[in-house]
């Protein structure tokens, strides 16, 4: 299944983390649980899409970025049927 995750800063967001952030979206990707992955425009957050065999799944990876870890995030997890 595929897990659309919407990222939004909080006002606590720190830009120090984002290289810790990237090192987890990187590591997802060489495990082949994420498909893509990007920033807004408006800089207010991002998205990613992960795969997961359940939402419990998914949300158990997406909530160990560290961005929502340190409180910087919050995160929507949504079970998307993609095609």
């Amino acid at each position: 299944m595929k897990y659309l995750v919407l990222t939004r800063r909080t006002p606590q967001f720190r830009d120090d983390l984002l290289g810790d952030h990237y090192a987890f979206l990187d590591g997802l990707r060489r495990a082949g649980h994420l498909e893509c992955a990007g920033p807004f425009t408006d800089r207010s957050g991002g998205a990613y899409l992960l795969i997961a065999n359940s939402l419990d799944e998914a949300k158990h990876r997406a909530l160990a970025d560290p961005l929502h870890v340190q409180g910087c995030s919050n995160l929507e997890i949504l079970e998307w049927d993609a095609r």
